[in-house]
């Protein structure tokens, strides 16, 4: 079954063990909607997605053929693969996930469930107080070695993307791949970099960009997405086409004030910095400085 979840949904990532699961959030029925081939290859401890992939579409014959109704259960939504592009996956709730975890022998059964439900507990818990939601983020960034500065930097910029996205929300930009779109316009406007080019510079593919930009890098950022923001305040801007134009300008404008700094400090803003993991900074190759 293909379904279309209610405007917006928060796309994330989350972490069971060290393993990345996809995961979506529903707002009008509030719960998650889980990447179920993420689950399948941590219970078969399959990191090689294409094989993870294959146990489930052989799982999945089978449990429809003895009538399973956790199989129809499943929906099919856009999710975010290895390569940066969206493809529709099986997905399904907390309860559905449960039932098919049921299927799959494994010693990791007991492990994912008591997750699933912790997981579950937290997000209800941030809808009810959404400061938990900023403290989790917090301890995460603390863990990855972020200071505090850069955390609060961090923090600020989040806080003005939101406001950027909800006026386009509210404005007839309504699409996922229009949001991308028009990111990736103010993106390259600023650094004369696609957001893909950024990531490349910074050898990273799955993670969060803004995990990894510097403190200046964050700055120049949030100031082009205030811009782009405010600028489409005062032009009215409606749908994509219109918001177009606010975001070109709105990148231009860190662009100046990035060439300006570059100028006056002679160090550039766009870098190579990164906090990966050691050990995927020594697969790339030499360590980034």
């Amino acid at each position: 079954m293909t379904r279309t979840l209610p405007k917006q949904p928060k796309k994330q990532i989350t972490i069971f063990e060290g393993n990345k699961i996809r995961r979506l959030w529903d707002e009008k029925q509030e719960k998650w909607h889980f990447s179920v081939i993420d689950i399948i290859a941590i219970l078969i401890e399959q990191p090689d997605f294409k094989k993870a992939q294959s146990y489930w579409t052989t799982l999945k014959s089978r449990l429809k053929q003895e009538g399973n109704e956790s199989v129809t259960k499943c929906d099919k939504l856009k999710l975010q693969s290895a390569d940066g592009k969206y493809y529709k996956t099986d997905v399904a709730d907390v309860e559905t996930i449960l039932r098919l975890i049921q299927s799959v022998p494994s010693p990791k059964a007991e492990p994912v469930k008591l997750w699933l439900a912790r997981v579950g507990y937290e997000r209800i818990e941030e809808i009810n107080d959404p400061g938990k939601a900023l403290n989790r983020s917090r301890d995460y960034w603390q863990r990855m070695g972020r200071s505090a500065k850069w955390i609060q930097q961090r923090m600020m910029g989040q806080e003005i993307r939101n406001k950027l996205t909800d006026y386009w929300s509210e404005h007839e930009v309504t699409k996922e791949k229009e949001f991308a779109l028009l990111t990736n316009i103010i993106h390259k406007e600023w650094t004369d970099l696609t957001t893909r080019q950024h990531k490349n510079l910074k050898k990273i593919k799955q993670e969060n960009l803004r995990d990894h930009m510097s403190e200046a890098e964050l700055l120049f950022t949030t100031l082009a997405e205030l811009s782009t923001a405010n600028i489409a305040k005062k032009e009215q801007a409606r749908g994509f086409r219109k918001n177009v134009p606010p975001a070109k300008k709105g990148g231009a404008v860190a662009k100046r004030a990035r060439r300006d700094y570059e100028l006056q400090t002679g160090q550039k803003v766009v870098t190579r910095e990164n906090i990966l993991p050691t050990h995927k900074k020594k697969a790339s190759g030499k360590l980034l400085k």
